[in-house]
């Protein structure tokens, strides 16, 4: 019988993965303003602290918000447990969760509109959510067995947008970022990012997050002769992260990258 692919995963292994969904650990972290962020954690198989491992920062979409933790592993939660991946990409996974009321980028958005019109402005202190979650990767770099210059950024819709401004944080944290669907303050986008590489990804009919903003986020970079490649999809709408997580050097180009 043919075995069907599903962004990136066997099918017939389809029921196995979700049931190793409880493989990625929930924790809490509270910063010393009390404020408290909800993550899940995935370690490698035989994992040993004494040992360096890439860690990846997965910042979900708008859909996944909440405060129960449980919705953030709708999308690409599956990709890191695919035996496959699991044996041959062993890495540190964290799945921060967004609150429903926030977002991980400091940009605004009017709802009034499809697509959305967004307006982002990294001048604007970065959001909690986002603060916290690059205060857990430090936390994960001092603690665990992290090598600290492999460390990876990527999001969907909402999430590339954090993923966007992730590296303009913390320009220096990052060896890699692959934003997904998502967009960016091409305003302030400066030099300081020019020595990360990015992947970014959009579906070309995106009814969303309007692809013009991955176009453009994409035409700065290469402005600040930064290294990007750059995967648009014919005829696909806001869900290219079926596509993107289907690639196959996904993560084998983004766990090549060190700092």
């Amino acid at each position: 019988m043919k075995k069907i692919l599903f962004a990136g995963i066997l099918l017939s292994s389809f029921n196995t993965i979700a049931q190793d969904l409880s493989l990625y650990q929930k924790r809490t972290y509270i910063n010393e303003k009390k404020d408290t962020l909800r993550y899940r954690i995935l370690f490698p198989e035989n994992y040993e602290k004494t040992k360096k491992y890439p860690l990846v920062l997965f910042l979900h979409g708008a859909g996944e918000r909440g405060r129960d933790n449980e919705k953030q592993l709708t999308h690409g939660a599956k990709l890191f447990l695919a035996p496959e991946n699991r044996k041959n990409f062993p890495c540190i996974v964290l799945f921060p969760q967004c609150p429903s009321e926030s977002f991980w980028s400091s940009m605004k958005a009017d709802r009034s509109k499809t697509p959305m019109v967004f307006d982002f402005d990294y001048a604007r202190p970065a959001n909690t959510p986002l603060v916290s979650s690059i205060e857990v990767v430090n936390q994960m770099i001092k603690e665990e067995g992290v090598d600290k210059k492999r460390v990876y950024v990527t999001g969907l819709s909402m999430g590339g947008m954090g993923t966007f401004e992730a590296v303009y944080k913390c320009p220096k944290l990052f060896a890699a970022a692959l934003p997904i669907c998502g967009g960016g303050d091409v305003k302030s986008y400066d030099a300081r990012v020019k020595k990360v590489p990015f992947w970014v990804f959009h579906g070309s009919v995106d009814a969303v997050v309007d692809v013009k903003y991955s176009r453009e986020m994409v035409e700065r970079l290469r402005a600040l002769n930064a290294q990007v490649k750059y995967s648009e999809y014919p005829g696909v709408n806001h869900n290219s992260w079926d596509n993107a997580f289907a690639e196959p050097e996904f993560l084998g180009w983004m766990l090549s990258k060190k700092k």
